[in-house]
């Protein structure tokens, strides 16, 4: 269905994949704002609910603060329309019912039955829209763990991940961004994507549960498997993998480098750049297995020769020899080195008015023929009120 409004006008005029779908986001925080700002990537139209003077938890989430606003809020709410209704409010809820019913998707990320006591539960909606993509995202799901509170980080804790992540000798740690909530939000929006496929054949929308304890452990891949498979519980280990040899931190000169060989040529090529020929021909490291069991051996001797020079040096080096490495660099290097790399990895925001306002981390597809980005800022708190409730009106 398609649902069109005067008032809304994207900075690209080519159609988009998801030009004239139109999602309802009753999410915050960023599991779900990050689905729904994919989705407004991709072409669909994003109306925001927020509550009233507050919106968003992240809008006061700092500092840091940009010039326009909370640098976490902005990360994840670009390409969408702010809304503000108090679901309290009798008249505002019967908008809220309004904007669900229009909608192909709706995203929401309230504590589970939530949705269902404000009468915009997927059952309640469903009956009159069939055609609804239903998307519900928590912490622990919505049978044994839905009076549980979903913050990544007590998930990273409870899941498994901080129980591998950090040093041997170390306490656990958790990853240094929200990655559960990230890992959440692309099962999410994989879901909505498949449900609007699936709609286009049945006639029927579905509702869809993720939630983050589930995203962690699809995401702990062959840690788990360790488990499942061979009964093996793994623990920290720093930057050292469990399974492969040498692929972890190795101090040069001047500081850490990367090295991950993941077969005996890339081994071999490394042995051969750092002058180490006896090395890749040593029966304790002659194959992937004898390497893992004689890891520290193999450390101690490789990190002597890269005593000789800087990091860069031997990344240089070993990259020319096609064997990968590379430093140990900040966010501002890696956007550096993706912008170099020709990737392209910022876009340029823009306010109602056309004027650049900011820059963020674009959306990582790249398409052919190509797909001009959407580069609408994110929206001030209510933003937007008065030309969606007045559309919502009309009826």
């Amino acid at each position: 269905m398609e649902h069109s409004d005067p008032g809304h006008h994207p900075v690209s005029s080519q159609v988009s994949p998801l030009e004239g779908i139109l999602v309802a986001d009753f999410s915050r925080v960023l599991a779900g704002p990050l689905a729904t700002m994919t989705l407004a990537d991709l072409g669909a139209r994003v109306i925001k609910v927020e509550r009233p003077g507050v919106g968003d938890d992240t809008r006061s989430w700092g500092p840091p603060f940009s010039a326009t606003g909370s640098t976490y809020f902005e990360s994840v709410n670009r390409n969408k329309e702010s809304l503000c209704l108090d679901l309290a409010d009798a008249a505002d809820r019967e908008l809220a019912r309004e904007l669900s019913l229009r909608a192909d998707v709706l995203v929401e990320n309230f504590k589970p039955g939530t949705m269902d006591r404000l009468g915009l539960g997927y059952e309640q909606l469903s009956e009159a829209n069939p055609g609804l993509v239903y998307a519900s995202i928590s912490g622990f799901g919505s049978a044994g763990g839905a009076e549980l509170p979903g913050y990544d980080f007590v998930v990273q804790a409870m899941g498994g991940l901080m129980s591998i992540t950090g040093a041997a000798d170390g306490e656990a740690t958790k990853a240094g961004v929200a990655l559960v909530d990230v890992l959440t939000a692309k099962d999410a929006t994989i879901g909505i994507l498949a449900a609007l496929r699936a709609r286009t054949a049945h006639r029927r929308g579905a509702r869809i549960e993720v939630n983050l304890l589930s995203s962690l452990q699809g995401a702990l891949a062959n840690q788990a498997q360790a488990f499942l498979g061979a009964g093996i519980v793994p623990g920290r280990m720093g930057n050292v993998h469990p399974s492969i040899a040498p692929y972890q931190l190795l101090q040069c000169g001047d500081g850490p480098l990367a090295v991950a060989c993941g077969n005996d040529a890339q081994f071999a090529a490394l042995c051969a750049v750092l002058g180490l020929p006896g090395a890749a021909a040593d029966p304790r490291f002659a194959g992937n297995p004898q390497r893992v069991r004689n890891r520290v051996e193999l450390v101690a001797i490789l990190e002597r020769a890269l005593s000789a020079g800087t990091a860069a040096h031997w990344q240089a080096r070993l990259t020319a020899a096609g064997v990968p490495a590379g430093r140990v660099a900040g966010i501002d290097e890696g956007l550096s080195s993706a912008e170099s790399l020709g990737l392209a990895p910022t876009i340029e925001v823009h306010d109602a008015g056309g004027t650049v306002v900011g820059r963020q981390v674009r959306h990582p597809g790249q398409w052919t023929p190509p797909l001009l980005p959407r580069t609408q800022a994110p929206p001030a708190l209510g933003e937007h009120d008065t030309a969606v409730r007045a559309w919502l009106r009309e009826g």
